[in-house]
């Protein structure tokens, strides 16, 4: 589905190197060639000029930074920078920020999903299987979790997958009871009406949030559904700049946002988009499904911002992961916390050795079709 992309900097002081993540899935070529094209703003100027040389990145080249393949090329940048400075002062990025407002992060895992024929053929035997991974994530040591109990459909079903989302939902909330934190994420899959419909069907199970709950082009339906129910609703992982946030904030359309570190354009921009949730009593909790270098990012975000949520954190997608970084964190895998560690900058280090062992493969593009053989979002 995605392949990782790391970002080096290389600076004219012996040793000193900055990492950073431009992953975007199916779409590798294309931030590769974005980051080509940023360099020649870059080579030759002061790395610790962060914001300085994010404007120059956002600006100079007429076409702002909004786009989703620009704006994951300037994060990538930006993620390493921030290492680059925390590095050259001896310390990690959140002191850069202010220090820790907290003593550790907490993590949550995700359980994954079905598709549109599960609520046609297998709803019984999800509802059990979505139960016995929920007890897994609590074996290992997670307290929070989310899944895809929402299946993909057409703009509009009838009652069938809400009784499918349902009834997952409850297998899990009855296989871990009422200390666990269960999050349930959309993809974006249904409609606005459709959205509503599985939002009133889960209210009752007391999701932590529910996330992106419609299709993301439709700001007003977000809204809808977040005044329609009690249930923290969750968004923003498909918004790449402080000004799309902008038009979320003034709709009240979420009480967590997710904007996602590598694709909208880096730890500066996410900083201004939190500052900005918080004037507004909303809650961050970053789209984190990427790489290592993402997820160090994340932790040292959260560590420094006050309306810091939760931490996504892939664990079980590749048994090298953990090989490929040498990490700064301490993870207790009891409530699986993310404490401060030594490293200065982001507090990772990337094995290159390592990484040369699994290069560039081709992305699969994924096709969903309704029952009725038109595109679908999956």
């Amino acid at each position: 589905m995605r392949n990782w992309v790391f970002v080096k900097i290389t600076t004219d002081e012996p040793g000193l190197i900055g990492w950073g993540e431009a992953t975007l899935e199916w779409h590798t070529r294309a931030v590769l060639g974005a980051l080509e094209d940023l360099s020649q703003l870059l080579i030759g100027e002061d790395p610790r000029r962060v914001e300085y040389l994010w404007e120059m990145m956002y600006r100079q080249h007429f076409w702002h930074g909004n786009g989703i393949v620009r704006a994951t090329a300037i994060a990538g940048i930006d993620l390493a920078l921030w290492d680059i400075l925390g590095k050259s002062l001896g310390v990690p990025c959140h002191q850069l920020w202010g220090g820790p407002v907290r003593d550790h992060v907490r993590l949550y895992c995700h359980l994954g999903g079905g598709k549109m024929e599960d609520f046609y053929e297998t709803s019984v035997d999800d509802a059990k299987r979505f139960g016995e991974l929920a007890c897994k994530a609590v074996e290992d040591g997670f307290t929070a979790f989310k899944s895809m109990a929402v299946p993909e459909q057409l703009p509009l079903e009838g009652v069938l997958p809400v009784k499918y989302a349902a009834a997952c939902v409850e297998g899990m909330r009855d296989a871990v009871g009422p200390a666990i934190d269960i999050m349930v994420d959309c993809h974006a899959r249904p409609s606005p009406r459709m959205g509503l419909q599985f939002a009133k069907a889960l209210e009752p199970y007391g999701l932590y949030f529910f996330e992106e709950p419609c299709w993301p082009e439709h700001m007003e339906g977000i809204a809808e559904i977040q005044r329609s129910v009690a249930t923290p609703i969750a968004t923003g992982e498909r918004l790449t700049s402080q000004f799309a946030f902008k038009e979320l904030f003034e709709r009240r359309a979420a009480s967590v946002i997710q904007p996602d570190i590598t694709h909208c354009g880096g730890l500066s921009e996410v900083r201004r988009i939190a500052a900005m949730a918080r004037a507004y009593g909303i809650s961050l909790a970053p789209h984190n499904p990427q790489g290592p270098v993402s997820t160090a990012a994340s932790i040292e975000l959260g560590l420094a911002t006050p309306n810091y949520l939760i931490c996504e954190a892939v664990h079980q997608d590749v048994p090298w992961r953990d090989d490929v970084v040498q990490w700064g964190f301490e993870v207790e895998l009891k409530g699986r916390l993310a404490k401060p560690g030594s490293l200065p900058g982001l507090g990772v280090i990337v094995n290159e050795a390592e990484v040369a062992k699994h290069p560039f493969e081709q992305e699969l593009p994924r096709r969903s079709y309704g029952r009725d053989g038109s595109i679908i979002d999956w």
